[in-house]
């Protein structure tokens, strides 16, 4: 890291990146090229690790690679907006970025992804039952097994 004054390593610190952010990126092996995609998503911390949920339809492109390799990268991101730096202007921000294995959901465990997804997204809980019984939604987690983050914040 070329500024290491701005890397996160608390994975609590890191965890309210996840919580801050609206959209994650999952960065999937996509044959002659990766393939990223934003999504939805809810979190919480599986003994000491951030486990990321996401939901999709079942078929499409990101499942059918999902199916092939289940090894992804995910990113989280957050503008807290842009500031003079010298005579330029940087940004502030917050970023996380985590690799972990897609693993697909089914019943309570699924279920729970989905409460979580909607809870992060801030919309009512009581419909995650019934978006995991319709037969076209798959529910995803990935446990992060390696983590980083970084920040940076006006100065003064």
């Amino acid at each position: 890291m070329r500024h290491p004054d701005r890397e996160i390593t608390d994975i609590q610190e890191i965890a309210k990146v996840f919580e801050r952010a609206d959209t994650i990126r999952i960065g999937m092996h996509g044959g002659d090229y990766p393939y990223v995609v934003p999504v939805s998503f809810g979190w919480e911390m599986v003994d000491g690790k951030i486990a990321v949920y996401f939901h999709g339809a079942r078929r499409g492109m990101k499942y059918d690679l999902l199916r092939k390799d289940p090894r992804v990268c995910v990113e989280a991101d957050v503008l807290h907006g842009y500031v003079p730096n010298g005579d330029s202007y940087t940004s502030d921000y917050e970023s996380a970025i985590g690799f972990g294995e897609a693993e697909s959901l089914t019943g309570a465990e699924a279920v729970h992804g989905m409460k979580l997804l909607l809870r992060h997204c801030g919309a009512p809980e009581d419909g995650a039952e019934r978006c995991i019984l319709r037969d076209i939604t798959e529910m995803t987690r990935v446990v992060l097994v390696q983590v980083t983050g970084k920040r940076r914040f006006k100065r003064g």
